[in-house]
């Protein structure tokens, strides 16, 4: 027979026969996208991946949604969101086992990563005083639960390991993109931020960096988190769409001509994160949008559309779906508000730091979104600061990385505690400069 012993403490699974190999998973669970990674845990090899929308998208696309959801329904809300995810990870374990062949009870370990609210949700805990202040979460600490507790359908002696939590909106996908990314160690001032609807900012400051009071050991950490929105993924855009086939990815203006391309090269049908972001990045450069993210009637590509000015993309005649697709103002907006969020929280950790961007050495831009976004645009609009290209690193889902990591390595999870107890938060709703400088980065440079 085979025995699995979980920890060399407990005996989690026995079977006859030689079992050569087991499995774990790690899942992300992040506000819009679940992103799960099969492993083999005798071998570390990455066995397998599965992404899906997360089902609680249903009940609000951002994180204050659910929770005020969990707030107006107190008998049933936490319940209802709580089980939506269970059976959604179940489902995408059920894919995952069929089809490679094995079956879900082969899943001896599951490490859990996500925002604070995605944690405290997917393990049935309390989320109403995420909604105010002083937004604490009811655990920071790591957990480890059995998974048959919380009803997931894997080994019955399976357990889950979620890492540590900052705050109440910096959770451990920040720590386990931290950890990935090996920013602890980092060797020159650098910040790594995670795009998504909530935004994590870490600036690491190595010993002897002024604003590092360290002589020695680690570098020094601050955080922070903005409500950056879903307008990445393309919510609350006029004719915004997730990433998928026919949408606009990518748009120039060349010699005053206008150029798109969409995600497969279909015609286009709407417009995702990366394409709303190129936009605004092209007028600005086109001189169609003035400083206020106003659009300039005087250019032609803009259209008065009953008193609503349009940066036309498409007309209908040469989209998917026979409709025209357009930029309004009140996209520019919803862009101007996300950029700003990022950029002033950026700036509030410098200060503190006593640093200027310049003195930023390294850049790292994690996230899905972050994967596909123009570098270029970013630094256009304002969202990052100025710096050369080459200081930038577009680095993926690391928190599903160090996800990973943690799956396969008893010492990342050491680290991952030890490196969410070094970490200074920085409560953003509170800070004294934060209003000035969110004002200031709402503004373009034309």
């Amino acid at each position: 027979m085979t025995v699995a012993i979980w920890m060399e403490k407990e005996i989690i699974d026995v079977r006859p026969g030689k079992i050569e190999e087991v499995y774990g998973l790690a899942l992300d669970i992040g506000t819009t996208t679940v992103a799960a990674y099969l492993c083999n845990l005798r071998t570390g090899e990455l066995v397998a991946t599965h992404s899906m929308m997360n089902p609680q998208v249903a009940f609000g696309e951002d994180v204050m949604s659910r929770i005020t959801y969990v707030m107006t329904h107190p008998e049933e809300g936490l319940e209802k969101l709580h089980q939506l995810i269970i059976d959604g990870i179940n489902e995408s374990v059920g894919r995952l086992a069929r089809s490679n062949h094995l079956q879900p009870e082969d899943i001896l370990e599951l490490t859990v990563v996500g925002n604070t609210a995605m944690h405290h949700l997917f393990a049935g805990l309390p989320v109403q005083q995420l909604g105010h202040a002083p937004y604490v979460p009811v655990i920071s600490e790591a957990l480890e639960i059995p998974a048959k507790t919380l009803g997931l359908e894997i080994a019955p002696g399976a357990t889950i390991y979620l890492p540590p939590n900052i705050a109440g909106y910096v959770g451990a996908d920040h720590v386990s993109m931290l950890l990935a990314m090996d920013v602890l160690h980092a060797a020159q001032p650098t910040i790594a931020l995670d795009i998504g609807t909530n935004t994590e900012i870490t600036l690491s400051l190595p010993n002897g960096v002024p604003g590092s009071p360290y002589s020695g050991g680690r570098n020094r950490l601050l955080s922070c988190s903005c409500a950056s929105g879903p307008a990445f993924e393309g919510a609350h855009i006029q004719a915004g769409m997730r990433a998928a086939p026919g949408a606009i990815e990518r748009i120039q203006i060349n010699d005053g001509q206008l150029h798109i391309h969409t995600i497969g090269d279909l015609p286009p049908v709407g417009i995702c994160g990366s394409g709303i972001l190129d936009a605004v990045a092209q007028m600005l450069s086109a001189g169609i949008l003035d400083h206020r993210g106003v659009l300039r009637l005087d250019s032609p590509f803009v259209r008065d559309d009953n008193g609503r000015r349009e940066f036309l993309l498409a007309r209908a005649e040469k989209t998917g779906n026979e409709r025209d697709l357009a930029v309004s103002r009140e996209d520019v907006k919803e862009i101007q508000l996300a950029k700003g969020a990022i950029r002033a929280g950026v700036e509030v950790l410098l200060a503190e730091a006593g640093l200027m961007s310049d003195d930023i050495q390294q850049f790292i831009v994690a996230g899905a979104f972050g994967t596909y976004l123009d570098l270029e645009s970013a630094v256009r609009v304002g969202m990052f600061p100025a710096l050369p290209l080459n200081r930038f690193r577009q680095v993926g889902n690391a928190a599903g990385m160090g996800a990973r990591q943690m799956l396969l390595s008893g010492a990342q999870r050491r680290l991952a505690a030890r490196l969410a107890n070094w970490v200074e938060y920085i409560e953003l709703t509170t800070h004294a400069s934060f209003t000035n400088e969110f004002v200031k980065a709402l503004v373009f440079e034309v």
